[in-house]
């Protein structure tokens, strides 16, 4: 239920296709991504900030859904950081995150990334309409992490995200230039979600349906999205420094947040 409501492609990106293959591959891609960040969640490295060409500006989608697991691993009793952009990391420290700079990525038991630029097959970096990334990318961390033995976990909405690359043969089949910007980094487990930030807080909604706490009960989609904002983030879609995410109004996801709460309540209940 869950990932069925994280993958409701509002904004017709082409998700939808995707999501439904990949779930007839990976029934339990959720589960098994929770599993395995209920597992590990000791020490967690976050990854996240897609620059916008072409101005390179970090946009809305991502950074809400990194401050909810970092939210969560301490509601738990870990411990995380963040390896961002310096307009990001400037929001987040705003709700206390502890940023990485330079990460040692033996000091840490999960990696995950969240919105993050993963190479394509020509070594490049390219945004959803085919346009090349020149900023500083980060999926050098997810890299590491599996050439180390670091479980890793990668959430993304389009196919040029790091840990896409599990996937890539399907990005390539129904995204369109998917041929040009599919990523080829893969992570162990990947979230697929219409928007990164709704398969960051569906990873939260399964942990805690999993532990019986729900972890998502005081989030404030507003909050966190103004936040951003303030900061200088642009929604990604439309290239504008405004209250939304991936075209979409924050109303909307406003609404998926209550959704997952209301089945998150529903299920912890009946456990």
């Amino acid at each position: 239920m869950i990932a069925h409501l994280i993958n409701t492609d509002v904004g017709n990106r082409g998700v939808l296709g995707v999501y439904l293959d990949y779930r007839r591959q990976n029934p339990n891609f959720l589960h098994n991504s929770a599993k395995m960040f209920l597992d590990n969640y000791a020490r967690v490295l976050v990854v996240t900030g897609f620059p916008i060409p072409p101005n390179m500006i970090p946009e809305t989608d991502g950074p809400p859904g990194v401050l909810a697991i970092v939210n969560a691993v301490e509601a738990l009793g870990g411990r995380a950081e963040v390896l961002t952009y310096h307009e990001v990391g400037m929001a987040l420290e705003r709700f206390g995150v502890e940023l990485a700079e330079k990460p040692d990525l033996n000091d840490y038991s999960l990696v995950i990334a969240v919105e993050t630029p993963g190479r394509a097959a020509d070594g490049r970096y390219y945004s959803m309409s085919g346009l090349e990334i020149t900023r500083e990318t980060f999926d050098w961390a997810v890299v590491e992490a599996q050439k180390l033995g670091i479980p890793t976990i990668g959430i993304g909405d389009g196919g040029n995200e790091a840990g896409m690359g599990k996937i890539k043969e399907l990005v390539e089949c129904h995204v369109p230039h998917g041929g040009r910007i599919a990523s080829v980094v893969e992570t162990d487990e990947l979230i697929l979600s219409a928007v990164s930030n709704w398969g960051a807080y569906g990873l939260i909604a399964e942990a805690s349906i999993e532990v019986g706490r729900n972890l998502l009960a005081d989030w404030d989609e507003e909050k966190a999205v103004k936040a951003m904002v303030d900061a200088g983030l642009i929604d990604g879609v439309s290239k504008k420094l405004a209250p939304t995410v991936d075209g979409i109004s924050l109303e909307v996801h406003r609404g998926i947040i209550e959704l997952l709460k209301e089945i998150t309540r529903y299920f912890i209940k009946r456990s």
